[in-house]
């Protein structure tokens, strides 16, 4: 599955759970870090099951921050819910690119 995954968002390899540091001093743990195709950087890979509402502004804030934290070039969210509409406001700013509906 990591192999599709990282395949369809033009990735040379993805990485399981595991802890980034940031420029803050303090390290951020993610569930996945996705390597660009000729080691161009790092993607931030997050997942997150909600069910019942969308995902705000204040959540992808969050990763927008661990993003710009971590030196990475853009994350990747993976939910079966849609970005309320700040969200996407904020996805688009900062890279991240939304997997699911």
């Amino acid at each position: 599955m990591l192999e599709q995954f990282a395949s369809y968002f033009g990735l040379g390899c993805v990485e399981g759970k595991q802890l980034v540091p940031g420029a803050s001093g303090t390290s951020w743990e993610i569930e996945g870090r996705g390597i660009k195709i000729n080691d161009e950087g790092i993607v931030l890979i997050e997942c997150r099951r909600h069910t019942k509402s969308k995902l705000s502004q204040e959540q992808l804030g969050g990763l927008a921050f661990r993003i710009k934290d971590t030196g990475a070039k853009g994350g990747i969210i993976v939910s079966p819910l849609a970005l309320q509409k700040g969200a996407k406001l904020v996805a688009a700013q900062c890279g991240v690119q939304k997997n699911g509906r």
